[in-house]
Order: structure tokens, then C-alpha cells, then sequence
């Protein structure tokens, strides 16, 4: 028997939560809090808020397959803050703030797209063939 820890609404709130700050702070970040000296607001907006956009839909739908590969959306944000917490001492806490959300995101969306692919019977393992 699969016995989970949260139930699978909770790990989608758990995404949502993720992707909604990273939203919402990225452009704050990036705009107001700190701005780059060498990007222009188009381009911080273009490469730090765009790819964010592209998994909307299908998340607030709760398609298991967008959780899935929005993943690979989020590791932009997981390099983002790793090595702006490396390199730029004085923006650690902003780069603290997109690693937790970054976190929650996938940590959200990866056990929501396991757990409600499974009630929906989706798989990606070929069933073996009953002898």
C-alpha cells in the first residue's frame, strides 16, 4: 500500500505557492530591489520572468505533464541563485528567497505530477505482459 505523506492537492499548493513568489519576485528583485547594471528592465524581464509564463495554463489546470517538465523551467531559478549567492555577497538574501522558492516549486511539482499521474493511471513504464 502507498502511503503518502501530504495529499496530492497539497503538493500541488506546494508548487503553486513556489511558482507564484518566483512570479512575483523575480521582476521585484531584478527591477526594484536590486537592478542590474549591465541588463536593461526588457531583458531582466525577458530572462527572468518570460520562462516562467510558458507552464502557466497547464499548471493552474493541474496537468501532471506540465508539473513534470516545468521542472526544467525551474533549474534557470535553482542556477540563478546559487551562483548569485557565490558571486554577489550583497544580494544573498534575495538569492536565499529564490532558492526557497525555487525549492518549494520543484519539490511541489515533482511529487504532484508522481501522485496525480498515478490516479490517473499515466505512466511512463511499459506494463509487462502477463504470462
Amino acid at each position: 500500500m502507498n502511503k503518502q505523506r501530504f495529499s496530492t492537492s497539497n503538493y500541488k499548493k506546494i508548487a503553486l505557492t513556489g511558482y507564484f513568489s518566483l512570479l512575483v519576485f523575480m521582476p521585484l528583485w531584478l527591477i526594484v530591489l536590486s537592478p542590474s547594471e549591465s541588463l536593461s528592465t526588457t531583458t531582466s524581464l525577458l530572462m527572468f520572468t518570460l520562462p516562467l509564463l510558458f507552464p502557466l495554463k497547464g499548471l493552474l489546470q493541474g496537468n501532471p505533464f506540465t508539473y513534470a517538465w516545468s521542472n526544467f523551467i525551474v533549474l534557470i531559478y535553482f542556477l540563478h541563485s546559487l551562483t548569485t549567492l557565490w558571486v554577489l555577497p550583497e544580494d544573498r538574501l534575495w538569492a536565499m528567497l529564490e532558492l526557497i522558492f525555487a525549492s518549494a516549486m520543484f519539490f511541489g511539482a515533482t511529487y504532484y505530477a508522481k501522485f496525480r499521474g498515478q490516479e490517473l493511471g499515466l505512466s511512463i513504464r511499459k506494463k509487462k505482459d502477463a504470462k
